[in-house]
């Protein structure tokens, strides 16, 4: 292994982790840029409420003051009484890694008070190289990246269902490695999806060696989240254990009616491992539908080889029986069960008709009983159309609650950057963080509105090394929203997606407005947040072993 002393040197230089934003205000000459007058901040570290007016200068948080500041010695002044000022929520887990650029303003996410995503890719591509597009990035939001075991994987296998060889195995450790040194956060996996799903443990654990060794973070979309959920737990802690890493679990929850409760037995796992020395958090969105493709109805290996092999297997007689028996047992254990309308389409590319309809509705216009064996019938028959994406209605309140109040769970939408009235996206997209406060806080009482600001905001960043994000305290950065904690709800739906939260009223990245009195102000002071997410625990070559 080539050494890493130099880049540990590197890492000295930088203080948190993120570039240096500009400054908010050209030449300006008052003491503050920004001064909110009059509200109550819930500073994200989960002390209780208080009354201040906060001073922004240069990207900077300047001045948390008991004492009224004086609107003449602001730039700009704005009365927030009666609302809250919080953090910028960051969101943990978002579906921007090679999007963003697309979407600049990422207006489904700042709505949301959202002022930093971590694309902690699972299934997709990841940019390459990673710090030439990083830092081509003219965004709204903070971003930060993560090296993708299912990208690694395809350089150096492409779809193949096998383990590495020796060389092989090097090959995706280098990838694994110049994306940490690239600015990576960490290593991240999709091990639900193919090819990812193709890797045994052992492959995982030795690309989780390289992260770590650079002081990277491992964050997964387990490999199963119903039936074998426990076992995906404990997979995931035998990886952080085996690799010496700190692990965190993406949209923890527990799918299919016959997992419902599990997340009990699955957070003492977490509790378990954090008492034998594992650093190990997690982190879900508020809902009890998930969204992914039609693929994950089926057996992974069908998949192999890609898109021929898969209509080759698909019309074989011998393996059809086989392949119509696991995806029943998908339907009935994992997804839906016998209810087609527990299925609804997002994205139909092969008939657009039917995107927001269930597949009850599909199997009512072709005259089919709602049942699981016409599901199995449909899904072959659109897969080999190309294949959908789907919300799957799968999960129970309870595990939602549960999940959410434990001590160690952050925030994420596991949202897509969408534009307004496009598509059908899972209301996640638009909505997950007010959903918390609204929902959750307000209407549920699951949890305090300073335990759930914490949740969105310092829990996340201490976990990337954003110690000077997350927080209102003087000498952080200013990332800030204000909302009304009395009125703010998500508006959007199951069946009407397209709808943005209301009573957002401001939300601040680095210093300036993204958005001003409800209004989007088109500003991009968004930075790449760089990795390591552990750079305490990055180790010179000769430690390593």
């Amino acid at each position: 292994m080539r050494t890493i002393t130099a880049y540990l040197i590197a890492l000295t230089m930088v203080a948190c982790g993120s570039a240096e934003p500009p400054p908010a205000t050209e030449g300006g000459g008052k003491v503050f840029d920004i001064v909110l007058s009059g509200g109550t901040i819930v500073d994200g570290l989960g002390k209780p409420r208080f009354d201040a007016d906060v001073g922004v200068k240069d990207g900077r948080i300047v001045a948390v003051s008991g004492t009224a500041l004086d609107a003449g010695d602001a730039e700009v002044f704005v009365d927030i009484s009666g609302k809250v000022l919080a953090p910028g929520f960051i969101d943990n887990h978002a579906h921007v890694q090679t999007t963003i650029h697309e979407h600049p303003l990422a207006e489904n996410f700042t709505r949301q008070g959202i002022t930093t995503l971590i694309a902690s890719l699972h299934s997709g591509d990841q940019p390459w190289p990673l710090d030439d597009y990083a830092n081509s990035l003219d965004v709204a939001v903070n971003v930060g990246f993560f090296a993708g075991h299912t990208w690694t994987r395809q350089q150096v296998l492409g779809m193949a269902n096998r383990a590495p060889d020796h060389d092989e195995l090097q090959a995706m450790r280098d990838l694994v490695e110049q994306s940490m040194q690239q600015g990576a956060l960490g290593l991240s996996t999709g091990l639900l999806y193919v090819p990812a799903n193709y890797a045994e443990t052992e492959e995982v654990i030795e690309l989780a060696k390289v992260a770590a060794r650079y002081g990277g973070i491992y964050v997964t979309h387990m490999r199963n989240e119903g039936s074998g959920l426990l076992d995906s737990v404990n997979e995931t802690i035998r990886i952080a254990r085996a690799a010496n890493i700190p692990a965190q679990i993406n949209h923890h929850k527990a799918t299919g009616v016959a997992q419902w409760g599990q997340s009990e037995q699955s957070l003492a796992l977490i509790d378990e491992a954090r008492e034998d020395g594992i650093d190990m958090m997690h982190d879900l969105y508020p809902y009890t539908a998930s969204s992914t493709s039609s693929a994950v109805l089926f057996p992974q290996w069908v998949f192999a080889g890609g898109r021929e092999e898969l209509k080759k297997r698909l019309s074989n007689p011998e393996l059809l029986p086989q392949i119509r028996e696991e995806i029943r047992r998908v339907f009935m254990v994992e997804r839906t069960g016998n209810d087609l309308s527990r299925l609804q389409f997002r994205v139909l590319p092969s008939d657009p008709s039917y995107n927001g309809k269930t597949l009850a509705d599909m199997a009512a216009d072709r005259g089919l009983p709602n049942n699981v064996e016409t599901g199995i019938d449909l899904v072959i028959e659109l897969q080999l159309k190309g294949g959908f994406s789907a919300i799957y209605h799968a999960m129970n309140e309870q595990d939602v609650i549960r999940i959410m109040q434990h001590p160690l769970a952050m925030i994420q939408t596991d949202g897509d950057p969408v534009s307004y009235g496009q598509g059908f996206p899972h209301p996640r997209s638009y909505g997950a963080f007010p959903r918390v406060l609204g929902r959750y806080v307000r209407e549920l009482g699951v949890l305090t509105l300073e335990e759930a600001i914490r949740k969105m905001t310092s829990m996340p960043a201490d976990q990337y090394n954003q110690t000077e994000r997350g927080r209102i305290v003087e000498g952080a950065y200013a990332d800030l929203v204000v909302f009304d904690p009395e009125t703010i709800r998500d508006t959007a739906t199951f069946i009407d997606p397209h709808r943005y939260p209301t009573d957002i009223d401001h939300v601040i990245v680095n210093g300036r407005f993204v958005i001003r009195a409800g209004a989007l102000t088109g500003e991009r002071p968004g930075v790449w947040i760089k990795g390591p997410a552990r750079p305490e625990r990055a180790v010179t070559e000769n430690s390593s072993q």
